[in-house]
């Protein structure tokens, strides 16, 4: 019998990739990958919902959850870990959940999936409550694990999904807050989810907290002002950042971001408003953190 799931049919265009020459196979592979925009396109509405559930998790003083196993879960961790660089957010907001643990981060655990008690667990360690959201990441839609950890989160009250790259059960959309299935279609290589349901699973990942972290005040204009300076590459952006927006040199930015520690957004303040760092802080804090509503239009 033919296996439901997309994402183990096999793709007649790749029947004879091993057949091709180096080029052929790239051309190939290129080919296919053309087709992912365009299949999480198709999911706007529902990536438009996860957004929104993470945006109220985080208001409420809640988390994002990502569950997954192998290269679903890896790509959750990932989300999870370029959040505090990126948008100076605490390492507990976007958390990552991958079955086997840090071991299945860098060496493959695969029988560590099938255990759907093992998920409900994660969950219970993590003590999710109402004011989470838990995504759950499995691009076949039936690994075990994601769907123990997703039943369990959602018995303790929290905000639930599933990001799938298959034909979602009715029974699945109907009980959860939003499905997120971006139909890729078959593998390059039949089965190897890595490829083109990886990539898809990045692009909607990104989007979610990206856009979370843009209603939440981290980005002003499309500049990621909440960004902590922590490596010499991010002291380069925020300078550039001050000197751009307040029309200043490189000496005087600086200045400016030591004297804010740091941080971007309230370097800015100071630079604008000519105030220190402790009441650009309380400006800040007063106008929840949305750069827009402490200053003026600080140009473009």
């Amino acid at each position: 019998m033919r296996d439901p799931r997309l994402t183990e049919q096999r793709n007649p265009a790749s029947r004879r990739i091993d057949e091709l020459d180096a080029l052929g196979i790239v051309d190939l592979i290129n080919a296919e990958d053309r087709l992912i925009a365009a299949a999480v396109g198709e999911e706007r509405e529902a990536i438009a919902r996860a957004l929104e559930l993470a945006e109220h998790a985080f208001r409420v003083g809640g988390r994002l959850i990502y569950v997954g196993a192998g290269t679903s879960g890896r790509l959750g961790v990932l989300d999870a870990a370029e959040m505090p660089p990126t948008y100076g957010t605490d390492p507990t907001m976007v958390r990552g959940v991958i079955a086997g643990g840090y071991e299945a981060l860098v060496r493959a655990q695969e029988g560590a999936e099938d255990h759907a008690e093992d998920g409900a667990k994660a969950v219970d360690a993590l003590e999710v409550d109402e004011r989470d959201f838990v995504l759950g990441i499995a691009t076949s839609g039936t690994t075990p694990y994601v769907h123990g950890a997703v039943d369990r989160a959602q018995e303790r009250g929290a905000a639930v999904g599933f990001l799938m790259c298959t034909y979602p059960p009715s029974e699945l959309v109907d009980r959860l807050d939003v499905v997120i299935a971006p139909l890729v279609g078959p593998e390059v290589i039949t089965g190897s989810t890595r490829m083109k349901a990886g990539t898809a699973t990045k692009l909607v990942l990104n989007t979610i907290t990206t856009g979370a972290m843009v209603r939440l005040g981290k980005v002003y204009g499309n500049l990621m002002v909440d960004l902590q300076v922590t490596c010499q590459k991010l002291q380069d952006r925020g300078e550039r950042i001050l000197e751009s927006m307040l029309e200043i040199d490189r000496a005087e930015a600086t200045a400016l971001l030591a004297g804010a520690e740091g941080h971007v957004k309230t370097a800015l303040v100071m630079g604008r408003l000519g105030v220190d760092a402790k009441e650009a802080r309380r400006r800040l804090d007063e106008a929840g953190g949305v750069i827009a509503r402490v200053v003026d239009d600080l140009g473009s």
